[in-house]
């Protein structure tokens, strides 16, 4: 089975028990600050997780689209991705802990209806308790139910499933899950919960655990030996922050389920590396082809797998409205396309870099069109890439200059030269040191450490600052904001033309952010005149109500359903008086009249045929 297979069997293992299948929400989570992607499958979930009744039902099942920016360093070895797919079941007040876990065991191993692994080269991580954590004024305490079932259904294989042998607690650092990790980190508002951890081993002969310096100490796990491999994690989301080291239970008990579909491919196939499976390895071999170098060479390899897993990355953020830029969503996909233009000039001779945007057609036609529209995004998609590609181009050369420059000067390098190499220009610490190696010159290692590591611990910091309201996109003024831009997106089609479609939204605190299909700059007079039908319907408390019907039924009443490209079988429709209806899962005021003062801020460009304004509520 190659990665398509093994979605479709996941997706029809659980729709034949009773759950419905919803499309992946965008990478750029739509009208949530607290996070720039969307980097599990429970993003899109939250209200439905905290109580809110889903459309569909109690029983999910999906294949969510995610991106892990924090991950990007990682990536080179065997197992880390920036992009990849979580296939995902969800329990809302539904089944809980006994039906999930038969339900993935079953699908695990059973060759029928799932993937057909041997039992006995699973094993499973439970959460081993927090004292300091405390539920309804009790300590948290290990996670014994789970242990029972567990081993229950290893002895139906006769497998003696023993603590410490087949089954390894853990504390919250690694058996806990929440959108912002452990409780400790968890503000105000956020549900979680323990989790059940299923990993795959790949044996004690596979070559990685023979060379890694952990592969004589006592096999558990969670070890970084490279002999198991996470494969999918029951995560029981059943509590709710409510002031430090103190929870509650949610209204329902939940089970949100993910599964990363590489890893699934890569224990099927019963190797290691993940970039030999059916979405990755097709585009080592291009870019071998394309560049010359093998992926046997063991520093070629580690280039190839950044190229791979970086371009693909970079074309499913692109097809969801990031571009790239010097901001946010934007500046991460601008790495992830400078790092694989770097990787890619340590790869071969040639003077043309521009020609690696090729790989965007075998990216696209790897997921066809599941993911896209096969032919327009290969052309729109090669573009933005190929143009930042020659931008790069010149400022990489620039930077390679750089580096001859202080070799010529013949001496050691300080760690705050190579720092700036690394941040200014994206050369990794691997290259410098190569370059300064062929002359045999050094650096002062150490301090570069201790410039990144200060540098981290910035960007920790203040992404950790998204977190500091709680559930922002449930605040009294993300409701609010998220409701103007159904005023806003009516009045602009009103005004503009029908041809007006949504490309995209942000909101915060502080303002909303709308992007929209229109090839010319508003005039002054047009802004105002969006501005003044905005206020209108504000002024005329406009009820705002929500209908639940079929997809198909929801176009043939008139409702938008411009942004995404794939709706589930039953949608929300949010209404406002006679003057807007638009399918939309966000949260909404109950009537307009709350909204305020509306004022549009800025008009700008977003992008070929792409139009932006910025607006505020006073």
């Amino acid at each position: 089975m190659n990665a398509k297979d093994i979605r479709d069997k996941y997706l029809n293992f659980f729709k034949s028990r009773g759950h419905v299948e919803i499309p992946s929400a965008s990478l750029v989570p739509e009208n949530d600050p607290t996070t720039l992607f969307s980097s599990s499958g429970m993003q899109p979930m939250i209200p439905y997780l905290l109580g809110q009744s889903h459309p569909l039902g109690t029983r999910i099942v999906d294949s969510q689209k995610c991106f892990r920016a924090q991950d990007i360093d990682e990536v080179g070895d065997s197992r880390h991705t920036t992009f990849f797919e979580m296939l995902g079941n969800w329990s809302l007040g539904d089944y809980f802990k006994k039906e999930q876990l038969e339900y993935i065991f079953t699908f695990l191993v059973d060759k029928e209806v799932g993937l057909g692994l041997d039992p006995r080269r699973l094993y499973v991580s439970v959460f081993a308790g927090e004292e300091t954590q405390s539920i309804n004024g009790q300590p948290i305490s290990q996670d014994n139910e789970t242990v029972k079932l567990w081993q229950e259904l290893f002895s139906r294989f006769q497998i003696d499933a023993e603590l410490d042998q087949r089954i390894f607690p853990y504390p919250s650092k690694k058996n806990w899950w929440s959108r912002s990790g452990p409780p400790d980190s968890m503000p105000v508002g956020e549900p979680g919960g323990p989790d059940s951890e299923v990993f795959f081993d790949f044996g004690e002969e596979h070559e990685l655990h023979q060379k890694s310096i952990w592969s004589k100490d006592k096999c558990h796990v969670n070890c970084d030996c490279g002999r198991f491999m996470e494969i999918g994690n029951s995560v029981f989301m059943q509590y709710q922050k409510i002031a430090d080291k103190q929870f509650k239970d949610l209204p329902a008990k939940n089970i949100d389920f993910g599964g990363g579909l590489s890893r699934m491919e890569a224990a099927y196939r019963n190797d290691p590396d993940m970039f030999n499976i059916s979405t990755l390895k097709p585009l080592v071999n291009w870019v071998e082809s394309l560049s010359g170098s093998t992926y046997s060479n063991e520093v070629s390899k580690v280039s190839l797998r950044i190229i791979a897993d970086h371009l693909t990355a970079a074309t499913f953020l692109i097809k969801d409205g990031v571009l790239p830029s010097n901001k946010a969503q934007g500046y991460l996909l601008r790495r992830l396309i400078r790092r694989s233009v770097l990787k890619y000039s340590t790869l071969t001779e040639k003077e043309d870099w521009s020609e690696l945007s090729g790989i965007i057609e075998v990216v696209v036609k790897i997921y066809g069109n599941l993911y896209f529209n096969v032919e327009k995004d290969i052309i729109d998609i090669s573009k933005i890439i190929g143009e930042e590609i020659v931008k790069f181009s010149k400022t990489l050369k620039k930077g390679l200059t750089q580096i001859n420059r202080l070799i010529n000067r013949n001496k050691t390098i300080s760690g705050q030269e190579a720092f700036d190499l690394y941040q200014s220009y994206g050369f990794p610490i691997e290259l410098i040191q190569e370059e300064f190696q062929k002359n045999k010159l050094n650096f002062n290692l150490d301090e570069f450490n201790k410039f990144k590591e200060d540098h981290q611990k910035l960007s920790q910091t203040l992404s950790a600052g998204k977190f500091k309201s709680g559930l922002a996109d449930h605040s009294e003024i993300i409701t609010k904001y998220h409701t103007a831009t159904h005023l806003l997106h009516a009045s602009l089609r009103k005004i503009l033309g029908d041809h007006v479609q949504q490309s995209g939204s942000n909101i915060t605190g502080e303002r909303l952010r709308f992007d929209f299909s229109h090839s010319e700059k508003l005039t002054s007079e047009q802004i105002e005149s969006v501005s003044k039908m905005v206020q209108t319907q504000i002024d005329a408390k406009l009820q705002v109500t929500k209908d639940t019907m079929s997809y198909v039924d929801a176009v043939k009443s008139g409702a938008l359903a411009f942004f995404g490209t794939k709706y589930p079988e039953i949608v929300s429709v949010y209404s406002m008086g006679s003057f807007s209806k638009e399918v939309c899962t966000g949260p909404h005021v109950e009537n307009t009249g709350t909204l305020g003062k509306f004022k549009i801020t800025r008009e700008e460009s977003a992008g070929s045929g792409k139009r932006r304004i910025y607006a505020v509520l006073e």
